[in-house]
């Protein structure tokens, strides 16, 4: 399990990796290119590249780490792949289950099979579930979201493609919004970006802004209007309580 400079959460865990591209946010994915590298490298756990391959021995890791800590689960990796067998979804669950002092982030783009194995899930209260909306043309993750069983439901909208101005927000804690970065990153337009804050800020959503992206990303920062905005959600025995953007 590694510390990682992703702005939202503490630590990455992959107990899976490797994946195959689905939609627009894909064609210049991050986890691809590091993939890749690391199997020239000769590091073990990219033998297959960027084939799906799960690691059972990594199972273990939540248990060890014993300071309350933000665990973005797969980041090379989506948990719902096709080819991510159900029992070991069940068994990278029950991790997370027993982990009750960690936070666990899940992000999809498989809305689909999330929704489908919704009721065979134990979505304990520190579980939170995320899909990726780039643009418009995604929105009906949300709606696979909104329809689970996870105590605190988020969006990733990065990168961020397009307006998503006309998607249903109800029932959603948190928004994650970022553009591409890296080589050939595509544009993101700033009225894009404030049409997503000034929904969060009207309907009490915490609005998080990750970056601007772009080939050189940490030149162009992450201020949004010469102001950060890092809200998450927090949970109040069964309750979320979004800290919305101001």
């Amino acid at each position: 399990m590694r510390t990682t400079k992703i702005e939202w959460t503490d630590r990455t865990w992959n107990p899976v990796t490797g994946c195959t591209k689905v939609s627009d946010g894909c064609i210049n994915c991050y986890a691809a290119r590091m993939a890749n590298r690391l199997c020239a490298m000769g590091n073990p756990r990219y033998k297959n590249n960027f084939n799906v391959t799960l690691h059972s021995d990594l199972l273990e890791q939540p248990y060890k780490l014993k300071r309350p800590t933000v665990i973005f689960v797969n980041s090379m990796s989506d948990l719902f792949h096709e080819k991510v067998p159900d029992d070991f979804i069940y068994s990278v669950f029950k991790v997370m289950n027993d982990n009750s002092h960690h936070i666990f982030q899940i992000l999809t783009k498989r809305s689909h099979r999330l929704c489908t194995m919704n009721h065979d899930l134990s979505w304990s209260e520190n579980i939170w579930m995320g899909v990726t909306v780039e643009s418009n043309l995604y929105t009906d993750r949300i709606i696979d979201l909104r329809s689970t069983n996870a105590h605190v439901k988020f969006l990733s909208c990065e990168p961020l493609l397009g307006s998503i101005a006309d998607a249903d927000f109800s029932d959603i804690d948190w928004v994650v919004v970022g553009g591409e970065s890296g080589p050939g990153a595509r544009l993101m337009r700033e009225e894009w970006v404030r049409e997503i804050r000034d929904k969060c800020k009207q309907e009490e959503i915490a609005f998080f802004f990750k970056q601007w992206g772009g080939v050189r990303k940490r030149k162009n920062g992450r201020m949004l209007d010469n102001k950060e905005y890092n809200a998450m959600p927090h949970m109040i025995g069964d309750q979320v309580i979004s800290t919305a953007s101001t």
